[in-house]
């Protein structure tokens, strides 16, 4: 192997233990624990070492993102075309990495640029996948219609305003399961996630 070769591959396992460092905390105190000093120390290297691999706190956190985004993307992709089988992925994803679940939907931290045109195109890419799974609701008034024209591009406005509001609806069941609600509540969450899903179902 070329120096060059032995270069990237020690940059590339470098990023990765950064990534797993970075995710261990995030699991541990959520995204204000990030620190690169802290991974630093864990690694044993120097804090500005770290900075050939990553620019900053941000640069980190926008990775960890956008691998959150590809992950659970791929996670749904893998579920039959059907929507209780979607449904449960997303479900099973958020329950197996419920920190990296927070990272995406959680409210950012301040100073972060939460619109960054990576994030925007990772969060768009899994909706796409939403609207495949998806027949059209009811049509939208014209006002909501041609914003929602103007924002899926050639999907119909009946289809993205179904695949919206299914998604608002598995968002919200998944962050109350995630935070304990329905434990704290006495609740099992297995069956009312089900009647959500049958009553997603029927929707279409």
């Amino acid at each position: 192997m070329t120096a060059g070769g032995i270069r990237d591959r020690f940059r590339a396992q470098m990023r990765q233990e950064v990534k797993d460092a970075a995710l261990r905390q995030l699991a541990e105190g959520g995204p204000q624990a990030l620190s690169i000093n802290a991974i630093a120390k864990e690694l044993g290297v120097s804090g500005p070492a770290l900075y050939r691999y990553f620019a900053g706190r941000d640069a980190l956190l926008t990775e960890l993102i956008l691998d959150a985004y590809a992950d659970l993307t791929s996670a749904v992709c893998a579920a039959p075309r059907r929507m209780p089988d979607l449904a449960g992925a997303y479900r099973a994803w958020a329950i197996a990495n419920p920190h990296r679940y927070r990272l995406l939907f959680g409210a950012p931290l301040p100073g972060y640029d939460a619109h960054d045109e990576r994030l925007v195109a990772a969060a768009r890419g899994a909706m796409d996948v939403l609207f495949a799974f998806v027949g059209p609701g009811p049509e939208p008034e014209p006002p909501l219609a041609e914003a929602l024209r103007a924002w899926a591009g050639g999907v119909d406005p009946a289809v993205a305003l179904h695949a919206v509001t299914a998604w608002s609806r598995l968002h919200g069941f998944v962050s109350l399961e995630i935070e304990g609600n329905f434990t704290s509540l006495g609740l099992d969450p297995g069956p009312f996630f089900a009647a959500e899903v049958d009553a997603l179902n029927s929707a279409r």
